[in-house]
């Protein structure tokens, strides 16, 4: 035999020759001999693909869920600014802004104002956003009656301390 290939005697066994090596032999005989995959294979990977939704479909689901909360949340945060604003600037009673005084300092689009109020009493404003009684996340049970506290509201935004300027116009 010369340097350049060497046979072995076995019959499984694989030539080496200088073009790729006994190695490239092996894995090409491998693909040949591939016959595909077996019922229970096919059924095990059934099972595990099963198993991955069971868990992700409920995570991916309050994901969504938290985040309709959180624009409600934001929704509701901008109301309390507008507000803010509009007691400053005196468009409201002392007390109290309704829907229609508001209109005009909450300006983002698809906000509907139907059935909202602000209310402020000793430095603690009070928004009524009916859109807050339809939360379904985790912050589900923070406003069940459509009302929240403007120190609930920053606590909730994640914002360390509400800053309410001093009552007094």
């Amino acid at each position: 035999m010369t340097t350049e290939q060497v046979q072995l005697t076995s019959k499984d066994q694989l030539t080496y020759t200088k073009k790729g090596g006994f190695i490239m032999n092996k894995i090409k005989k491998m693909i040949k001999n591939e016959r595909g995959m077996t019922l229970i294979e096919l059924l095990a990977v059934i099972v595990i693909i099963a198993i991955i939704a069971l868990i992700a479909i409920p995570a991916i689901g309050n994901i969504i869920n938290n985040s309709n909360d959180k624009a409600i949340l934001a929704d509701a945060s901008n109301i309390l600014s507008g507000a803010k604003i509009a007691f400053t600037d005196g468009e409201c009673s002392e007390n109290e802004c309704t829907a229609d005084q508001l209109k005009s300092f909450v300006t983002k689009d698809g906000t509907d104002l139907s059935g909202v109020s602000v209310k402020r009493a000793d430095g603690v404003y009070t928004v009524t956003y009916p859109a807050l009684a339809e939360m379904k996340g985790k912050f589900k049970d923070e406003a069940t009656d459509g009302t929240i506290t403007s120190d609930k509201l920053a606590k909730l935004m994640g914002n360390k301390k509400e800053t309410t300027p001093p009552t007094g116009n």
